[in-house]
Parts: structure tokens; sequence; C-alpha cells
């Protein structure tokens, strides 16, 4: 099987490497924080070890790799984390990669590079043009991944939820109002679905099959926001979120589309956020 390195390895990363060790490839796990050994009897085996990705001189990786997958999340928000691990970090593992012979790079990116407001559809073929700073940063990232020796492959998510995941419960629970008009568009995945994404984009590329530069992962639900509100708050048996006053001209987001993540041959596990929150609310 195959050696996979996986830079990042906290909640999307670790599902993924967890998956990937289970179908017997030999995967290596990085992230900020100890993690246990694990090793499957299925033939796979899956080895963490502590690494800095803004610090090259603790990227130690092993040789003969094939894939690598960088899922990177900064632990705080703001310009200066975001330029250290996402664009350093992209930097950084570029430079302790050479001398691989990669069959190909996955970079986990947002949906946010995207700059629309007007509730216009979006796919792979839209030029991304963010107006956020920090998007501007992911973007920078992307690039300096694009320009490595070996093949890559941009997967752009759109709004994370699942388990742990849990800022519109609480937004229902906490009662704050929610812009109702214009509608706001609200594009989303759930965590198993994004580490299954990447997980079959693995596969095809070490059969030797398709696999595009770029791809948006997100479901087959684009939603305003209010409405994903409203329906939780009914699961919940809640009063519906207020109306929040805005301007007229106010953002309305963007509808994404999946057609792309269609055509790779994924079948989304929860193609909508009730599949995915029908699932979490009984836990709760």
């Amino acid at each position: 099987m195959s050696k996979i390195l996986i830079v990042g390895a906290g909640d999307v990363g670790g599902r993924i490497a967890t998956e990937l060790a289970e179908l017997g490839h030999e995967v290596w796990a990085l992230r900020r924080t100890p993690q246990a050994n694990q090793s499957f009897s299925s033939g796979g085996k899956l080895m963490w070890s502590v690494c800095d990705v803004t610090k090259a001189e603790t990227l130690k990786l092993p040789l003969g790799l094939d894939i690598v997958i960088s899922a990177l999340a900064p632990s705080e928000s703001g310009m200066v984390a975001y330029e250290q691990v996402y664009v350093g970090g992209a930097r950084a593992l570029q430079q302790a990669l050479k001398g691989q012979s990669l069959n190909r790079q996955f970079w986990l990116s947002s949906t946010g590079v995207y700059g629309e407001d007007a509730g216009e559809w979006i796919d792979e073929a839209t030029p991304a043009q963010p107006k956020r700073d920090t998007a501007k940063l992911l973007l920078q990232a992307e690039d300096v991944v694009r320009q490595s020796p070996w093949p890559s492959t941009i997967v752009r998510l759109g709004g994370l939820y699942g388990p742990g995941r849990e800022r519109l419960l609480r937004w229902v629970r906490d009662a704050k109002p929610v812009q109702m008009t214009p509608p706001s568009w609200t594009n989303r995945l759930h965590v198993a679905d994004a580490a299954g994404l990447v997980v079959h984009l693995v596969q095809q590329s070490l059969a030797g099959g398709r696999v595009e530069s770029l791809l948006l992962g997100v479901d087959d639900a684009p939603t305003p926001q209010h409405e994903v509100l409203a329906w939780l708050a009914q699961q919940l048996e809640l009063p519906s979120s207020p109306d929040k006053a805005v301007e007229p001209n106010a953002s309305q987001g963007k509808r994404i589309s999946n057609l792309a993540l269609h055509r790779s041959g994924y079948a989304l596990s929860y193609p909508s956020f009730r599949d995915g929150y029908l699932t979490l609310l009984p836990k709760l």
C-alpha cells in the first residue's frame, strides 16, 4: 500500500488519517499536540507525530511518500496567525518535501476565498476574488502549493458542522437575531463528508484515475441561514430566531454548486444539513 502524510491531523485531518490507515495505507499524522500511536489489524498503520508547521525544523518527514494531505487550522484568528500557519506553513512544507516523488498533494482550503455576496452561484470555474484579508492569505497559500513540482488538488470546503461543532445550535438556544430580508445564503458540509471526499480523491489518484486540480466541497443544499436556524429551532422545540434589521443592500452570501464533487464519483453521506443534524440532535 501507499505511504501518506497528513499535515494538520485535527478533526478533519484526523478522520482522514484514520480512514486511510483502515484501508491499509501507512499513514503519518502530524499535529501540534501529542496523540497516542495506533495500529490497525487491516494491515495499515497510523503513526502520530508532533510538529509545528510554522517551524520548518520540526518537519521531520519520512522518505518515499506517495501522498501529502494538508488540513491546517490556526489555533487563533487574525492576520498574523493566518499568515504564519497557512502561508508560512505551506512554504515550510514545500521546503521539507524536497527530494520526494509524490503522486499528488491535497491542500484543504475554504470557499471563503470567493468574495461574491449577492446570492450568486459559484463553481470551480469562478475566479477567486476574496474581499477579506484573511481569505487573501488562504489564496496565497494555495498558490504556494500550486507552484510545487508535484501534481496538486485544492479542496475548498464550505462551512463544516458535525460532532463538537455546535455554533448554530448555540445560536438557536441563545435566540440571536438572524438576517431574513434579504436572505443570506450559506453552504455547508458535514465533517464526515469532508474527510470522506478527500479519502475518495486520494484513492482515485493512487489508482491512476483523473483527479481535478480544484474541487469545491459542499453538500447539495445551499440554504438561507434563517431557514437553517428555523428548522433547528423546530427540531429542538424552541422559538425561531427573531429577524435582524439590516440594510437592503446587506450581504446575501453565495450559493455553491457541487456538480464537480458528484462527477468525481463521491457519494455524500449527508446531502443536506437536515440529514446531518438529524444524527446529531438525539445526542444533545
